[in-house]
């Protein structure tokens, strides 16, 4: 929670990275290190690393399915409890991180916060996303569709996505995030990214 509400905590990239993703609001996280035992350490490590803030293993929720995104990269949501915390508080890595804000759960879950983006290429429709308004920062891409799952765990019954699936090359079957919520003892090493919430 932040400041006593329950909230999604995200980073805005560094303007600096080179890469496509420079400038874009993500969630801590990052490639795993032939070190990390599994993603659950990744995300730890990453957010350690780009937050300063310590995640102990035993605060981790579970995971998320992962997602396969345009470029071939995997992304492994990692779903952990933070704690009370002010995200001011946060030192982030400037190399890394321009900004860390948060959006109340309330903020997301109402309607005229919701939209979504259709993505083309070369004049011809290729696959929509839900896009989350309305904040410091428009939530898109991966990270809105990482949004989207962490929404229907957290308030089920009271979100409802505004897309009936999600309709992306490699998105099939995610559109139920539910059912592939596992304990972090679960989890494997696997290469690609990993995102912690």
């Amino acid at each position: 929670s932040v400041r006593g509400v329950p909230a999604l905590l995200y980073t805005l990239r560094s303007s600096r990275l080179t890469g496509r993703h420079k400038g874009d609001v993500s969630f801590p996280g990052g490639k795993c290190d032939p070190a990390d035992q599994d993603v659950v350490h990744t995300a730890l490590r990453e957010t350690q690393e780009e937050l300063g803030l310590a995640v102990p293993e035993e605060h981790v929720w579970g995971l998320l399915r992962p997602v396969y995104d345009p470029q071939k990269a995997t992304v492994v949501p990692v779903l952990a409890g933070v704690g009370p915390l002010d995200p001011q508080s946060l030192r982030p890595n400037s190399e890394e991180v321009d900004e860390v804000f948060a959006l109340p759960l309330a903020h997301l879950l109402q309607t005229q916060n919701q939209g979504y983006t259709h993505f083309c290429q070369r004049g011809h429709f290729r696959y929509t996303l839900p896009v989350f308004l309305h904040g410091p920062h428009r939530v898109w891409g991966l990270t809105a569709v990482i949004t989207e799952f962490a929404l229907q765990l957290l308030a089920p019954g009271t979100y409802q996505p505004r897309l009936a699936g999600l309709s992306w090359p490699g998105a099939e079957g995610l559109a139920h995030p539910q059912q592939h919520l596992v304990s972090p003892c679960q989890a494997s090493s696997t290469s690609g990214l990993n995102k912690g919430l």
